[in-house]
């Protein structure tokens, strides 16, 4: 029985799911290094996974794919939802940018689309964003 079938928690899913989803993506190259590992107990520690779910996950035989929707929002909304968790501790370092833009690729955006959507990205969650950004933000109506 996969791991996610044992959670009801929608929050708690989509939790398991996303580190699921890098501890694989980290382990796509072979084993996982120790920045590689440093990098997942970070995100570990945000996405609140416990010892047993982070063992479970681990495990050498499991391999969890990233879910790339078909519909455009849908992975911008995954993909927002990864920076909220990234910028859980207000910062982004070399080695979640260089996750994030796998998470990207997996998720479907071109190398090109998935540069530009990170770049917005980390400019909006950092605050960096430029004064027509923010008028856009402000006046859009719901």
């Amino acid at each position: 029985m996969p791991i996610l079938d044992l959670y009801n928690h929608p929050e708690k899913r989509r939790n398991l799911a996303h580190f699921a989803a890098l501890a694989s993506l980290a382990a796509v190259d072979g084993a996982i290094n120790p920045p590689e590992k440093e990098v997942i107990d970070r995100f570990a520690a945000k996405l609140d996974i416990t010892p047993q779910e982070y063992k479970e996950v681990m495990k050498k035989e499991n391999k969890y794919p990233i879910e790339a929707p078909f519909e455009m929002e849908k992975r911008y909304e995954r993909l927002f939802d990864f920076f909220g968790i990234i910028f859980s501790d207000h910062q982004i370092d070399s080695e979640e940018m260089a996750l994030v833009k796998k998470y990207a690729l997996g998720l479907g955006f071109s190398d090109k689309k998935a540069d530009e959507v990170i770049a917005k990205s980390v400019a909006i969650f950092t605050g960096r964003i430029p004064f027509e950004d923010y008028l856009y933000l402000i006046e859009k109506k719901d």
